[in-house]
């Protein structure tokens, strides 16, 4: 269980820097390091979406 809630900080981290990143690039005008930090945030969300879901099932079991 604190693993799974140490990949969710670190997911929660990775969309968070992703979103940081996406900002300095529009602000910069920097358009491929955008497009990079936007397939790593979508990739990020896609790992919590299965790490939610795992941890439902998980839960909805152990009663």
């Amino acid at each position: 269980m604190g693993k799974k809630i140490a990949l969710n900080v670190f997911y929660n981290l990775g969309i968070i820097l992703s979103i940081f990143g996406i900002t300095w690039g529009y602000n910069n005008a920097q358009y491929l390091p955008i497009a990079l930090f936007v397939v790593t945030g979508a990739f990020f969300v896609y790992l919590k979406i299965k790490l939610v879901k795992e941890m439902r099932n998980t839960l909805k079991n152990r009663n």
